[in-house]
């Protein structure tokens, strides 16, 4: 499995490392999975179910939004098919802030001070 960040920005002087790692299956046995989320300069991939991740930080400049793409591609020796593909919009972080020494968790409100936080 590979991240190839070589045409993630039209930015000079950026790093534009290939990252790579194995992923430990026998193909002609299972399916191999991946799946990548992207935020707006983070792309982190998960090959095999997760056995294996890469996580990326990239700095597009042109490609924001609806103008971003992500590519599924196949540089290895033997062919490979693509036997499902989604994607989905992920929704934006909500913040909470802390007020009265209360911090708001699932609808209900923890003291500060409660040691059962992590």
């Amino acid at each position: 499995m590979c991240s190839d960040q070589s045409r993630s920005s039209v930015r000079e002087g950026l790093d534009k490392t290939t990252y790579g790692a194995f992923v430990d299956l026998d193909p002609s046995k299972e399916r191999i999975t991946l799946r990548s989320l992207i935020d707006n300069s983070i792309v982190e991939s998960f090959g095999g179910e997760g056995r294996t991740c890469i996580t990326a930080r990239v700095y597009p400049k042109m490609a924001i939004d609806k103008e971003a793409h992500l590519y599924a591609f196949n540089y290895g020796s033997e062919s490979v098919k693509l036997s499902k593909l989604g994607a989905w919009s992920l929704k934006s972080a909500q913040f909470v802030s802390m007020e009265n020494g209360k911090i708001p968790i699932i609808g209900r409100e923890y003291d500060v001070e409660d040691s059962n936080i992590v």
